[in-house]
């Protein structure tokens, strides 16, 4: 887990630090690729939490759903449709419903780290 962090963290400093540049042009495609590799992060930490967690699964779904959206992207983008949508529409969901699943298994974990039921919890919330 600490090899992660250190790993997020200079991928933050180094994107900070050397300067990048891409033509505006295809901003649409990063973005889509950005949220599709978002999507297979988040999905990887709920089956870390889940206790499902598989390489393989995490590697070929980030690469794989990376290229099928920036594709998706490209085909619309030469024959005027915006395809692009699909994507957004399919990992952005699948990224706020894990996300919510993450906060569920968090807070679930809380709870029985402070020794609290679930009715406990709502008979609290009553009063």
């Amino acid at each position: 887990m600490i090899f992660a962090i250190i790993g997020i963290l200079m991928g933050i400093v180094l994107g900070f630090l050397v300067p990048i540049t891409y033509p505006p042009g295809y901003s649409l495609y990063i973005s889509v690729a950005i949220l599709a590799a978002l999507d297979s992060v988040f999905g990887a930490f709920r089956a870390t939490l889940e206790e499902k967690f598989d390489i393989e699964i995490f590697v070929s779904g980030f690469f794989g759903n990376t290229i099928l959206a920036v594709a998706l992207a490209y085909i619309g983008d030469k024959l005027g449709v915006p395809l692009y949508y699909a994507a957004i529409f399919a990992f952005g969901g699948r990224l706020f419903q894990n996300l919510a699943i993450i906060r569920r298994i968090g807070i679930h974990r809380l709870r029985i780290a402070r020794g609290i039921s679930r009715t406990s919890a709502k008979n609290k919330a009553k009063n």
